[in-house]
C-alpha cells in the first residue's frame, strides 16, 4: 500500500514540474540549447520544482511513519535528487573557465579579420553631401514622433517604436521604425488589423514619412501571446540562439524583421553570428538565411556591440592573455562610440581605434560592413572623437549646444570629423568641421547656411589642399563673373561659354580671381561634376 502511495506521489511530482515547465517555458521562451545560459536559468527552476514536490511527498511520508508510531525516516532517494542543482552549476562553471581567454587567448583574437593593408584617401571617397546621413537617432526619432502626433486616428492607439534603424533604402540613407501597441488593451482591440504602418526618416533631408500598409503587422515585439514577435520566433526555431532583431525594409518597401543568428563556444561565449532569421510580420513567414546568402537589401546582420565586442578582443589579445593587463604590449581598444556610413549599397560601422595607455588620440579607426563583417583599419593618427567633439563645443561654448558622435568623412582628400552642434530642443543648430590629424583645426557655421557653405567655410579658414591626383581639367572661356561673402569668405561664382557654373574660394588663387573678367580663358582643375562645380586649382 505504501509503495502504491510512494509511486503516485512521484507521478505527481512528474506531472506538476511538467505542467510548470510548459508554462514557464510558454512564459519565458529559451532557446532549447545547451550553450545558451538562458536555458539553465530555466531548466535550474524546473529541477527545483520537482526537488520541492519529491520533498512534499517525503514529508508526507515520514509523518505517516510518526503517526503509526514507526520511528524511522526514509530516504525515498531524495538526497540524490537534490545534488542535480550544485552538479549543473558545476559543470557551467568549468565549461566558462575552459572557454574564457585565459586558455583561448588566441581564438578570441581571431574573433573577427581586419585589413589593415588599405589607404584612407584610395578607400573612401570624396564626400557626397546629398548622400550623407547628417541627422543622429534622436533628431529622427522627434521628426517620426512629430509626424506620429499629426495623426489623431492612430496617435490613441499606437506608439512609434524606438527601433529606428539606419538602411541604405534604394540608395537613400534612412531610418526606419514601426508603430507598435500602445498598451495590452490597445493590442486586444487592434489586433484583428494589426499594425498599420511604419515611419521612414531621410537621415539626409530630414523628410519624414508615415508608410502605410494594405495589410497590418500581425506580429510584433508590443502583441502578447502568440502574437508576440520574441515569443513566435523562438517556437519556430526552439534550438536557435537569437541575439538582435532589426526591423527593416526591402527595396519595394515591405517590412520584415531581421533576427540575427549566433552560435556560442561553451556558454554564451564567442558568440558568432551564422545567418539571420528573415520573418514577415504581416503573414508570420519566416526563412533562415546562412551568412553567405542573406539578401543584400539587408543591411544589418551584424550587431553593433558585437562587432565592437570582437574588435576589442583583436585589440586585446593579439599578444596573449597575460599581456592584455600587465605589459599591454601593442594592447588597443575601440573608443567609447560610434557612428554609421554609407558606402556602395551598405551600411558600415565607423569607430575610433585607440591605443589603451592613451586617452585623447587615436592611432586609425575601423570600417566594418555590418552586412558581410568585412572589416579595414585605417591607419589615420588624429584626435579621438570625444576630444573632437569638445573642441567643437568649445568654439561656441556660450550656447551650450549639444554635440553629435562625429561622422568622419573624406574632405578634399582629408580625413575630417563633421559634427552637428544641437540645442535643448534637438534641432541642428550649427555644423562643425574638424580636422582629424589636428582638432584644434575647427570651424562652425551655422546650419541654416547649408552643409556645403559649412564645408566651403571651413576649407577656406583652414586652407584648402589640392589633391594630385584624380581631377578634371579643361580650358573654359569666363563669362558673368560675380564675387559673394559667405559668412566671411569670398568666393567667386562665374560661367562658362557652355552655360556651366563654377564657383572658387579666394584662396584658390588670390592673385587671379579678384582680376578675373569677362571673356578671359582660365585653365581649371575640379574633382567632380555637379551643379556648381567647385574649382580645386585655377591659372
Amino acid at each position: 500500500m505504501k509503495k502504491k502511495k510512494l509511486q503516485l506521489g512521484v507521478f505527481k511530482s512528474i506531472l506538476v514540474t511538467l505542467v510548470f515547465a510548459l508554462i514557464f517555458y510558454y512564459i519565458s521562451h529559451p532557446a532549447i540549447n545547451i550553450h545558451n545560459i538562458l536555458f539553465y536559468l530555466y531548466l535550474v527552476p524546473v529541477i527545483a520544482v520537482y526537488i520541492i514536490c519529491r520533498g512534499v511527498l517525503h514529508a508526507s511520508l515520514v509523518l505517516q511513519d510518526l503517526g503509526s508510531g514507526k520511528l524511522q525516516f526514509q530516504n525515498h532517494k531524495l538526497s540524490k535528487i537534490w545534488i542535480v542543482i550544485p552538479a549543473v552549476l558545476l559543470l557551467m562553471f568549468l565549461t566558462v573557465v575552459i572557454n574564457s581567454p585565459v586558455f583561448n587567448a588566441k581564438k578570441y583574437y581571431q574573433r573577427i579579420t581586419i585589413d589593415e593593408t588599405h589607404s584612407f584617401q584610395e578607400d573612401i571617397l570624396e564626400v557626397d553631401f546629398n548622400k550623407l546621413p547628417l541627422l543622429d537617432r534622436d533628431s529622427s526619432q522627434k521628426l517620426g514622433d512629430r509626424v506620429m502626433g499629426g495623426l489623431s486616428e492612430l496617435v490613441s492607439q499606437y506608439d512609434v517604436s524606438d527601433e529606428y534603424t539606419q538602411i541604405n533604402y534604394n540608395d537613400e540613407i534612412t531610418r526606419v521604425t514601426p508603430l507598435e501597441y500602445s498598451d495590452s488593451i490597445k493590442w486586444l482591440m487592434n489586433r484583428e488589423k494589426g499594425i498599420p504602418g511604419y515611419i521612414t526618416v531621410n537621415s539626409t533631408t530630414g523628410k519624414a514619412n508615415l508608410v502605410k500598409l494594405k495589410k497590418g503587422m500581425k506580429y510584433a515585439p508590443s502583441a502578447l501571446f502568440n502574437e508576440n514577435l520574441y515569443r513566435k520566433l523562438q517556437f519556430q526555431y526552439p534550438t536557435f540562439n537569437f541575439d538582435a532583431i532589426n526591423f527593416e525594409i526591402d527595396n519595394n518597401g515591405d517590412p520584415f524583421w531581421i533576427a540575427s543568428v549566433v552560435k556560442y563556444h561553451g556558454i554564451n561565449q564567442r558568440r558568432e553570428v551564422k545567418g539571420v532569421v528573415i520573418f514577415n510580420p504581416v503573414n508570420g513567414e519566416s526563412k533562415f538565411y546562412s551568412v553567405s546568402d542573406v539578401p543584400e537589401w539587408v543591411d544589418h546582420v551584424y550587431e553593433a556591440e558585437l562587432i565592437l565586442e570582437q574588435v576589442n578582443d583583436w585589440g586585446a589579445y593579439k599578444k596573449g592573455f597575460f599581456n592584455s593587463f600587465i605589459t599591454q604590449k601593442d594592447v588597443v581598444a575601440t573608443t567609447t562610440g560610434y557612428n554609421y556610413l554609407a558606402m556602395n549599397n551598405d551600411v558600415y560601422l565607423y569607430t575610433g581605434i585607440t591605443s589603451v595607455l592613451a586617452d585623447e588620440s587615436n592611432i586609425g579607426f575601423i570600417l566594418t560592413n555590418m552586412r558581410t563583417k568585412e572589416t579595414r583599419f585605417y591607419a589615420v593618427s588624429g584626435a579621438e572623437e570625444y576630444s573632437a567633439m569638445d573642441s567643437a563645443k568649445g568654439q561656441v561654448q556660450q550656447m551650450n549646444y549639444i554635440s553629435t558622435f562625429p561622422l568622419l568623412i573624406n574632405l578634399n582628400g582629408k580625413p575630417t570629423y563633421l559634427i552637428s552642434l544641437k540645442d535643448n530642443a534637438g534641432l541642428v543648430k550649427m555644423y562643425a568641421f574638424v580636422d582629424v590629424v589636428d582638432y584644434q583645426k575647427v570651424v562652425v557655421t551655422d546650419a541654416s547656411f547649408g552643409i556645403e557653405v559649412a564645408a566651403d567655410n571651413y576649407l577656406n579658414k583652414t586652407g584648402y589642399d589640392t589633391p594630385t591626383e584624380g581631377l578634371f581639367e579643361k580650358d573654359i572661356t569666363v563669362k558673368n563673373v560675380v564675387d559673394v561673402v559667405v559668412d566671411g569668405n569670398t568666393f567667386y561664382y562665374f560661367m562658362d561659354e557652355n552655360d556651366y557654373r563654377y564657383k572658387a574660394s579666394i584662396k584658390v588663387n588670390k592673385d587671379l580671381l579678384p582680376f578675373l573678367k569677362d571673356g578671359d580663358v582660365i585653365h581649371i582643375s575640379y574633382q567632380k561634376e555637379e551643379s556648381v562645380i567647385s574649382v580645386s586649382k585655377i591659372q
